[in-house]
């Protein structure tokens, strides 16, 4: 119930999606609800959802997105046009490489707003706009983010269900509870006890240019995704053509993969500052809105914060309410703070910088 009413804008639409799959109705005398669900929990949120409707704080400003949208692609223009009228010297080149890295990584948090849809009312122009930020302008699959998100969102940190906790055993020990049962199986792939050392060198340097560059494109030759295919093969045509005019092949692999370790450094930090510090368990089957806070934290607002971050310093709101467009999640937070107080729950917000170090 919960998770559909969040996940979804047309209902009336995915209703009909559902028909084919309902197998039948629950017995009279079987429970709708699990023993684990917090009832008077799940009762407040749905009344504040009810709220955060009237209040139309899930209708977008599209001139919000619009801004947003055109400052990525003047940065995107201004990253060529420096090496094009100063050469590839050695400053020229690191500006246009750091301009082009803030292009890259704001577009990655912009197409987390389509593909959420919650940039326009209908779906189709959602998923049009994901697919020309996600994969013309950054050069990775739609479906293949949807697919890994979704599963993220239903089961935060919820051990072989979400994907972002997957590196758990192999390339770090993830929560208290799950390290203490490698101790007790006496499992070791790599030294644990310095992984808070090796943390800085292995995933935020590496798991864009490697692993996640590598994985989108795996998903979609296996699951033939082959209009995804010329989508994404878009952005790399139209970025080894124009600055394969202003530099040597050389300069020019070195410049992408600069650009790709560079934007998956903020990528990490900034997506893992939210949940790695968390409860990482195996699926405890609560109610949504108990499995949602469990596993999120909050960065504190401020301009930069919210801009630096794409607006996923405030994940519990928005863990809480997918659809709600960014701009917004300011306002809900305070009703949002309110029902943690009600019902003893803690409400975690924390300066970026404490973040960060919670992470390690």
């Amino acid at each position: 119930q919960d998770a559909f009413a969040a996940f979804h804008v047309d209902k009336v639409l995915v209703s009909k999606y559902l028909k084919p799959l309902q197998i039948g109705e629950l017995a009279p005398d079987q429970p709708s609800v699990e023993p684990t669900k917090n009832e008077l929990l799940v009762k407040d949120f749905r009344e504040l959802r009810a709220t955060v409707e009237k209040m139309g704080l899930l209708k977008p400003n599209h001139l919000f997105f619009f801004l947003h949208l055109a400052h990525i692609l003047l940065l995107d223009a201004a990253a060529w046009l420096i090496l094009f009228y100063h050469g590839i010297s050695l400053v020229p080149f690191v500006a246009s490489l750091l301009v082009l890295t803030i292009a890259q990584t704001q577009a990655s948090w912009l197409q987390h707003d389509f593909g959420h849809l919650s940039v326009f009312e209908e779906t189709k122009w959602n998923h049009l706009l994901h697919k020309f930020v996600m994969c013309h302008l950054v050069g990775a699959s739609a479906k293949w983010w949807n697919l890994l998100h979704s599963q993220h969102h239903a089961k935060p940190n919820c051990f072989e269900k979400d994907p972002g906790v997957d590196m758990h055993p192999f390339l770090f020990t993830l929560g208290k509870k799950l390290s203490v049962e490698l101790g007790i199986r006496k499992k070791k792939y790599m030294p644990y006890n310095h992984q808070h050392k090796y943390f800085f060198i292995t995933l935020p340097p590496f798991l864009v240019p490697t692993y996640l560059q590598f994985h989108t494109f795996y998903i979609v030759c296996t699951k033939r995704y082959w209009g995804e295919l010329a989508w994404m093969l878009t952005f790399y045509i139209r970025f080894f053509l124009t600055y394969g005019l202003l530099m040597e092949i050389k300069s020019l692999l070195a410049y992408y993969l600069l650009l790709r370790t560079l934007g998956s450094i903020w990528f990490v930090w900034v997506s893992e500052m939210n949940h790695m510090p968390m409860d990482v368990y195996y699926d405890k089957n609560l109610d949504w809105v108990s499995t949602q806070l469990m596993a999120t934290c909050n960065v504190e607002q401020s301009f930069f914060n919210d801009w630096f971050t794409g607006h996923l310093n405030f994940q519990i709101e928005h863990h809480l309410f997918p659809t709600m467009p960014r701009h917004n999640f300011w306002k809900v937070a305070p009703l949002v703070k309110s029902l943690c107080a009600k019902h003893g729950i803690e409400y975690q917000c924390k300066p970026l910088l404490t973040a960060f170090a919670d992470i390690v």
